[in-house]
C-alpha cells in the first residue's frame, strides 16, 4: 500500500473510531455542562449498552459469522438493536440519576463523583458475575461490500457507523438548539438557580440530560461491538477514558467541542499506532490531555457552561 492510501485508510479508521468516542464524550459533556459533575458510571454504561445490542442481535437470529435471520430483515434487526440499546442505556442513567445523584444533589464538594465511581464499580462486577469474564464475539452479519478509494478500502460497516453516529449527533444537536427543553437544558447549565426561577423544571432537565447521555452511549456499545466484532465487561474503561479525554479536549461543557474531541481522540489513536506503535496508543492520547489541561484548561474550543463555584 502506497503512503497516501495508507494515510487515507488511516483516516478511514479514525473517523469510524472518533465517531464511537464523540457518542460517548456527548453524554459526559451534556451532565457537566449542568451539574459540573464527572459521571464515571458512565464508563460501565456504555458496556453495558454494548451486551444489550449484542442480545438483541442474537435475539433475531443473528450469532458469530451467521447471517441466518429468524425474523426481522437485516436493516430492521440492526434498527432494532440500536433501539434496545439506546433505550435500556437511557433508562439505565434515568435509574442512576433519580436513586443515586439526585439525593446529593445539594450535598457539596465530591460527594456525587464518589458516587458515580461506587455506581461504575457495581455495574462492572454485575456484568463480571452474570455474563462472566470471558469475552463475547459479535454477529458480523454486513454485506461485504467494500469501495477501493485512492488504494484505501471503504467497507460498509464503517459507512454504517459513520451514517449512524452523524445522524445522532446531528439529532441532538437540533433537539438542544431548536426545541424547548433544549432551551430548557442551555438555561439551567448557565444558571440553574435562575432557570428555575423562569420555570423551568431543573430535575426534570437534569433527568433528560443523563436520559440522552446514557442513550447515545448505549448507540456507542453497538458500534463498538460490529466494530470490533467483540465485546467483553472491560471495554468500558479504554474507551471511556478516551471518550472523556475527548469531552475536555474539546472544553467539557461544548457539544460540538465533544464531536470535534471524539474525531481528534479516534485520528490521534489511527494515526499513533501507526506512527509509534500500538503500545504506545495510550501513553500518546494522555499525553496530549495533559497538554491541553496545562496549556489550555478549558479546552481547545472552551467550555460553554461558566464556573459557578
Amino acid at each position: 500500500m502506497s503512503g497516501s492510501a495508507l494515510f487515507l485508510q488511516q483516516a478511514i479508521n479514525g473517523i469510524s473510531l472518533g465517531a464511537m468516542y464523540a457518542l460517548l464524550a456527548l453524554g459526559f459533556t451534556l451532565v457537566y455542562g449542568i451539574l459540573e459533575l464527572i459521571n464515571f458510571a458512565h464508563f460501565n454504561v456504555f458496556m453495558i449498552g454494548s451486551f444489550v445490542g449484542l442480545w438483541t442481535l442474537r435475539a433475531f437470529g443473528l450469532s458469530g459469522q451467521s447471517t441466518v435471520l429468524t425474523g426481522l430483515p437485516l436493516a430492521a434487526t440492526l434498527l432494532a438493536a440500536l433501539a434496545a440499546s439506546s433505550l435500556a442505556c437511557g433508562v439505565l442513567g434515568l435509574a442512576i440519576e433519580r436513586v443515586a445523584l439526585r439525593p446529593l444533589r445539594d450535598v457539596s464538594g465530591p460527594s456525587a463523583m464518589i458516587t458515580t465511581i461506587g455506581v461504575s464499580t457495581i455495574l462492572f462486577n454485575t456484568v463480571l458475575l452474570t455474563v462472566g469474564a470471558e469475552a463475547q464475539n459479535y454477529p458480523n452479519p454486513l454485506p461485504p461490500f467494500q469501495l477501493r478509494i485512492g488504494g484505501a478500502t471503504l467497507r460498509l460497516r464503517e459507512v454504517l457507523i459513520w451514517a449512524v453516529a452523524g445522524g445522532l449527533m446531528l439529532a441532538l444537536h437540533l433537539f438542544v438548539g431548536r426545541t424547548r427543553l433544549g432551551r430548557a437544558m442551555r438555561a439551567t447549565a448557565q444558571d440553574a438557580e435562575a432557570a428555575r426561577m423562569m420555570g423551568v423544571e431543573v430535575d426534570r432537565v437534569i433527568a433528560t440530560a443523563f436520559f440522552i447521555g446514557s442513550a447515545l452511549a448505549g448507540a456507542g456499545g453497538l458500534i463498538f461491538g460490529l466494530y470490533y466484532n467483540v465485546t467483553s465487561f472491560t471495554i468500558g474503561f479504554g474507551a471511556g477514558l478516551r471518550a472523556f479525554t475527548a469531552a475536555v479536549l474539546g472544553g467539557i461543557g461544548n457539544l460540538p467541542g465533544a464531536m470535534a474531541g471524539g474525531l481528534a481522540v479516534g485520528l490521534t489513536e489511527a494515526f499513533g499506532a501507526q506512527i509509534v506503535s500500538v503500545a504506545w496508543i495510550d501513553a500518546v492520547i494522555f499525553s496530549l490531555l495533559v497538554l491541553v489541561l496545562v496549556f489550555r484548561p478549558g479546552g481547545l474550543f472552551g467550555r460553554v457552561a461558566p464556573d459557578r463555584s
